[in-house]
């Protein structure tokens, strides 16, 4: 069955590429591209999306916004916030929204990529992103978690690289192992972590080594 995809984006010609993009390949199928999000909490309701794309500087509603709504409402779709922002306030105001990823713009081509791996319980980020993400929270800050104790020598490895902001190509190749099983390791970690994203996890490592 396809991925079904909601896309908001006020940019026009970004837009349709996106969505021609996914029509591309059949994996997908995209719900509906609108211009705003005004109605997300109606179009969740009724489109049942798998994932959402989310732009953040949009007329009516912020995506960020938006994405409070559906949190507010009880609904945990994955949202991908995808923008040309790359600055600290807007990251950081994504991902206490609860957001599941962050893609920029420019890295486009990735959107296919990026939903897949959010649906395996990955937390797709730009890298440049991912490195503003772990600056957050200082190591000194964060909260001790006993639960860190029970990972294995491979799967602390596996987190440092995470923390460097390598991403799970990236990890598979240090580690010489298929990306398949980078996903699995992960999914691992955040069962012994108790935790439910590569964020969470990163945070709750940095701050027990």
């Amino acid at each position: 069955m396809a991925i079904k995809v909601l896309i908001y984006e006020d940019n026009e010609n970004l837009r349709k590429s996106i969505q021609t993009l996914l029509l591309w390949n059949t994996d997908f199928d995209v719900v509906a591209a609108m211009s705003n999000a005004t109605s997300v909490i109606e179009d969740v309701v009724v489109l049942k999306p798998d994932v959402i794309f989310m732009d953040i500087d949009m007329p009516g509603c912020n995506g960020v916004d938006a994405l409070i709504k559906i949190r507010d409402s009880g609904n945990s779709v994955p949202v991908i916030m995808f923008t040309v922002f790359d600055d600290e306030e807007n990251i950081f105001n994504a991902i206490c929204a609860g957001a599941n990823g962050y893609l920029l713009k420019k890295n486009f081509d990735q959107v296919p990529e990026a939903i897949k791996d959010v649906l395996d319980g990955g937390a797709p980020m730009t890298s440049s992103v991912a490195k503003k993400v772990l600056s957050f929270v200082p190591q000194q800050r964060a909260a001790k978690n006993p639960h860190v104790e029970t990972l294995s020598p491979r799967e602390k490895e596996l987190l440092e690289y995470i923390v460097k902001g390598y991403s799970y190509k990236m990890v598979a190749i240090e580690m010489g192992i298929a990306t398949e099983t980078v996903r699995s390791h992960i999914k691992k970690i955040y069962k012994k972590l108790q935790v439910n994203s590569a964020t969470e996890a990163v945070y709750k490592f940095k701050g027990n080594r």
